[in-house]
C-alpha cells in the first residue's frame, strides 16, 4: 500500500470524493438553510402565530355544523401561510426605502441586503400564486374572493402614506383569516344569518390587531413625524393613542363575547374569554405615555398568548360538549 491510496480521488467527472467533496455539500446545505433563514426573517414568520391561530379558531367554530377534512385543514393552513408572507414580502418591498432610513429597521434584511430585492419578489409572487392555488383547492367561492384578499393585504403597505386609519386597514387585513377560513369549511352561506359568527370574529381580530399596532407604532412616532408619514400617535399624541387602543381592545372583547354567544359556546369559552381580556389588560398595564421600553413585550409575548389561549379555549369548550355533554 502507497501512502497515497488513502488521499481522495477524483471521480470520472473530476469531482472529488472524500473529506472535501463532503465539506462542500454540508458548506451548501448551510447556506441553504442560511436562505431560509433569511426569508423568514424578512417576513417575520415567527409572527404567523398571531393570525393562524384564529384561523383554525374559525374553522374549529365551523366543525359542529359541517364536516371538515384533514385535506381541507391542511388547505387552509397553506393559504393563510402564504397569503400571509406574500403580504409581508410586498410589505418589504414598498417600505425599503424608509427601513433603510429608520434606525429600528435598518438592519432588516432588505436594507443589509442579507436579501436583495428580486428575491423578495419572487418571493412575494410565488407566495401570492399559493394563496390561490390553495383557494381552488378549497372551493370556487374562495378562488373567487382571492384577488380581492390579496388587494386588501397589499394596500394596507400603503396606507401610512396617507391616512392615520392604517391600523386599521391592518386590523382589516388579518381579519380576513378567520373569515376567510370559515367560507373554506362551510362555502357559500345561505343567508347573512350563517355569516355571524365568523362576521364577529373577523371585527374582533380587526380591533385586536389594530390596538397593538397603536402601541407598536409609538417605537416609529419621531420617525414618522420626520417623514410625514400617518398613524394615531402622529396625528393625536401619544396619551390619546393609548387610550384608543385600549378602546380598540374593549371592543375586541366585545365582539368575541358577541361570537361566544352566536356560536352557543359554554364554560370553557367564556373562561377563556376572560383570561384573553386580562392578558388584554396586562398589556396595557405594561405600556405607559412615560415609559415605552416594554413595547416590544407587549406586541409579542402578550399577544402570542391572546391568539393560541384564545384558540384553546374554543377547542376545550367544543371538546368538553363532545366528549362530556356538559360544557353548555
Amino acid at each position: 500500500m502507497t501512502p497515497y491510496e488513502h488521499e481522495p480521488r477524483a471521480t470520472s467527472t473530476g469531482v472529488e470524493d472524500g473529506p472535501r467533496s463532503r465539506a462542500r455539500a454540508t458548506s451548501t446545505i448551510i447556506g441553504l438553510l442560511r436562505r431560509i433563514y433569511s426569508y423568514g426573517k424578512l417576513v417575520r414568520f415567527s409572527h404567523t402565530v398571531f393570525a393562524l391561530p384564529f384561523a383554525l379558531a374559525s374553522v374549529a367554530l365551523a366543525w359542529p355544523g359541517h364536516a371538515v377534512s384533514l385535506r381541507t385543514l391542511l388547505w387552509v393552513v397553506i393559504a393563510m401561510v402564504g397569503a400571509r408572507t406574500a403580504a409581508m414580502g410586498f410589505n418589504r418591498l414598498a417600505d425599503r426605502q424608509l427601513d433603510a432610513l429608520n434606525p429600528r429597521t435598518l438592519g432588516w434584511e432588505l436594507p443589509q441586503g442579507r436579501v436583495k430585492v428580486w428575491e423578495a419578489a419572487l418571493l412575494t409572487a410565488f407566495c401570492s400564486l399559493l394563496f390561490v392555488y390553495a383557494a381552488y383547492q378549497l372551493n370556487y367561492l374562495c378562488l373567487f374572493l382571492s384577488p380581492l384578499a390579496l388587494a386588501i393585504l397589499f394596500f394596507y403597505s400603503l396606507t401610512k402614506r396617507f391616512t392615520w386609519t392604517s391600523h386599521l386597514f391592518l386590523g382589516l387585513s388579518l381579519s380576513l383569516a378567520p373569515v376567510g377560513a370559515w367560507l373554506a369549511v362551510t362555502g357559500m352561506p345561505d343567508g347573512v344569518n350563517d355569516l355571524a359568527t365568523p362576521f364577529f370574529l373577523g371585527l374582533a381580530v380587526l380591533f385586536w390587531l389594530a390596538g397593538f399596532d397603536v402601541l407598536y407604532s409609538l417605537q416609529d412616532l419621531d420617525f414618522d413625524r420626520r417623514h410625514g408619514l400617518h398613524s394615531i400617535p402622529v396625528r393625536f399624541g401619544v396619551a390619546p393613542a393609548l387610550r384608543l387602543s385600549s378602546l380598540c381592545h374593549i371592543l375586541t372583547v366585545t365582539f368575541l363575547a358577541l361570537v361566544g354567544f352566536y356560536a352557543g359556546l359554554g364554560t370553557i369559552y367564556w373562561l377563556g374569554l376572560a383570561v384573553v381580556a386580562l392578558i388584554l389588560f396586562g398589556e396595557h398595564r405594561l405600556v405607559k405615555p412615560d415609559d415605552l421600553s416594554r413595547i416590544n413585550r407587549a406586541f409579542f409575548d402578550f399577544n402570542a398568548y391572546v391568539s393560541v389561549g384564545y384558540l384553546l379555549a374554543i377547542l376545550g369548550d367544543l371538546f368538553i360538549t363532545l366528549q362530556l355533554g356538559d360544557g353548555r
